[in-house]
C-alpha cells in the first residue's frame, strides 16, 4: 500500500479529487444531495476538514519529492 501511495498519480489524484470535495463542500454543502441527504452544520465542518486535511497532506507529499533544478 505505501509504495502506492508514494507515487505522483495517486499523489496528484488526491490533492485534486480531496481539495475539490473540500472546496465544494464549504460553498455549497447545504446544497448538495445525495440519495436524499445534504450536509448541514457541523457534517459540512467536518467534512471539509477531513477532506481538506488529506488534500494538505498530498500537496506537501508533492512539493517534498518535486525535482530540484539548479
Amino acid at each position: 500500500m505505501s509504495a502506492l501511495l508514494n507515487r505522483k498519480p495517486v499523489l496528484w489524484f488526491l490533492f485534486l479529487f480531496n481539495a475539490a470535495v473540500a472546496i465544494a463542500a464549504v460553498a455549497a454543502g447545504n446544497h448538495l444531495h445525495l440519495h436524499g441527504h445534504n450536509l448541514h452544520g457541523s457534517q459540512q465542518v467536518t467534512t471539509a476538514a477531513g477532506m481538506g486535511i488529506v488534500a494538505l497532506g498530498a500537496g506537501a507529499a508533492l512539493y517534498l519529492r518535486r525535482d530540484k533544478r539548479a
